[in-house]
């Protein structure tokens, strides 16, 4: 068990990544206070599932109008320096909603222009951090690490709305947007204690016209990392909607409230974390686990859109949240180990696309699911995705099988026919 559990943390042992993961932590659960507090309260102005709908979609259409630009300014200029810049630039629209809301005047305009503010910096910011692990570590530690940032990410949205949850029901939003504008400071020092010897930086690639088509075509004749991305586009843009479904699937299904909320995203948080740590002290990935985590999503939505009460729902959820990050985590390692270097920054931004910024389509299909019929057709939506995604998967196994067998059967015939012509 020790031994399992110290290659779960092995990535921790490298000073940089230990400080990136602690600044992150910190960070990540100040963004998760902002979002179920901006969440809440234009479900509170509004009661619109729609309305809650389109604040996610704002919040991620930048990552799918300029996450690309973003990939490409990850290529170009030093990680590190990016990484603190966006930090800096991201706390401006905490400090927007800050304002408004301690002085009394917010309207549900405003929460959609901050949303759509912090997601245009995260357009570049996202795709920084994704590329920039595998200089933290190297490849050796790359599928440790990347689920090591599932952990993170999971820990924050546990530890963020259930803070966030106290806060709205105590005294309100505005304290959640005050400490998210603090936090970024904390992953700002983080950057810049590290020690930049020790950061495999990568090449950078030049200012010459076409990159982000070059990208494109590489991806396109490379179907290691074709296929994983397809997959992650089907999946992200109509099951990863959970920022929509859960406060409506608490609100309007389990007749609940912030406290109902908080604790199906911390159902979903603490099944995540459990999930990235055994993908993370597995240290493999590949094709054949993002399959079977596909199918384990779909299946798992399918069950959580079939429970009556909280109570069966929560359990539900955290093995859901396993799968779910199974699937992230393994697609995502998988394209980290494929890509070519002075590619990563272009690839890990279609990566951040087609998880994060498909979410302005399955977003508001999602709402709009919610409120005219029920949140649970919502969860059938993302079944759906799951199990074509472990169709899709499989199929794409057993023709790579297919060509690996006719690929060795040429071998075969090949070489008797040489030896026969060099006797």
């Amino acid at each position: 068990m020790s031994a399992a559990v110290r290659r779960s943390f092995g990535s921790l042992s490298v000073p940089n990544y230990r400080r990136y993961f602690v600044g992150q932590l910190v960070s990540l659960s100040g963004n998760w206070m902002q979002a179920v507090a901006a969440i809440w309260l234009v479900l509170t102005l509004t009661g619109s599932g729609v309305a809650v709908g389109l604040t996610t979609a704002l919040q991620f259409l930048p990552m799918l109008l300029l996450g690309a630009w973003g990939g490409l300014l990850a290529d170009r200029f030093p990680k590190r320096d990016l990484l603190i810049a966006t930090q800096a630039l991201m706390a401006l629209p905490a400090l927007g909603l800050l304002a408004v809301s301690a002085a009394g005047i917010v309207a549900p305009w405003m929460v959609y222009v901050a949303a759509f503010a912090r997601g245009a910096v995260n357009a570049i910011d996202n795709p920084t951090r994704q590329s920039f692990v595998i200089e933290m570590v190297g490849p050796d530690r790359v599928v440790n690490a990347v689920s090591l940032n599932s952990v993170l990410v999971q820990t924050a949205r546990i530890a963020g709305p259930a803070l966030a949850g106290v806060l709205i029901a105590t005294v309100g939003v505005v304290p959640c947007f005050a400490v998210n504008a603090a936090t970024f400071g904390v992953m700002i020092v983080a950057l810049w204690g590290m020690d930049t010897s020790r950061l495999g930086a990568g090449p950078t690639s030049g200012r010459e016209p076409g990159a982000i088509r070059a990208g494109l075509r590489y991806v396109r004749r490379t179907p290691e990392l074709a296929v994983p991305l397809a997959l992650m586009a089907l999946v992200g843009t109509f099951g990863f909607n959970f920022q929509v479904v859960l406060p409506l699937l608490a609100t309007f299904s389990f007749d609940g409230g912030a406290g109902a909320y908080a604790a199906l995203v911390s159902a979903m948080g603490v099944g995540s974390v459990i999930g990235a740590l055994v993908v993370g002290a597995r240290g493999r990935t590949g094709p054949r686990l993002i399959a079977v985590a596909a199918l384990a999503f779909g299946a798992l939505a399918l069950l959580a859109a079939a429970m009556p009460t909280l109570a069966f729902e929560i359990p539900v959820l955290a093995l859901l949240g396993a799968a779910a990050v199974t699937f992230a985590a393994s697609v995502n390692s998988t394209l980290q180990l494929a890509v070519e270097p002075a590619m990563r920054g272009r690839v890990m931004a279609l990566y951040s696309v087609v998880f994060l910024g498909s979410t302005p389509i399955g977003g508001p299909l999602s709402g709009w699911l919610s409120q005219a019929y029920d949140p649970r057709v919502a969860l059938l939506l993302a079944a759906s995705a799951g199990l074509s995604a472990a169709w899709a998967g499989h199929a794409a196994l057993a023709r790579a099988a297919s060509r690996r067998v006719s690929q060795n059967s040429v071998a075969k015939i090949a070489r008797p026919r040489t030896l026969r012509n060099s006797l």
